[in-house]
């Protein structure tokens, strides 16, 4: 089952994400996602576990404090085509 974690703060590693979810069970990834242009951390990533595991982490870990900050866990929902693509561009002239 894959997991949303929000509102990470940016001193957040991958590895304690890792170290924090694994109390719950086999984690097999932990990614913080990160800003395209400037590279730093957007404030929230993903788990992925085993279900009965991500189910337990999820209880326990919603709303608890990570560095200062409380986490909002949640299964993760399938990404929205946000569209898009294309927009061209109006170079010429009239």
């Amino acid at each position: 089952m894959k997991i949303y974690v929000g509102n990470l703060s940016f001193q957040t590693s991958e590895a304690e994400l890792n170290e924090t979810f694994a109390a719950f069970g086999s984690v097999q990834s932990a990614s913080l996602v990160m800003d395209r242009e400037t590279g730093r951390p957007r404030g929230f990533g993903f788990v992925e576990m085993d279900d009965d595991g991500a189910r337990k982490a999820i209880d326990e870990l919603n709303g608890k404090e990570l560095d200062g900050r409380p986490l909002t866990v949640n299964e993760a929902k399938p990404r929205e085509n946000r569209g898009g693509g294309g927009g061209g561009g109006g170079g010429g002239r009239w």
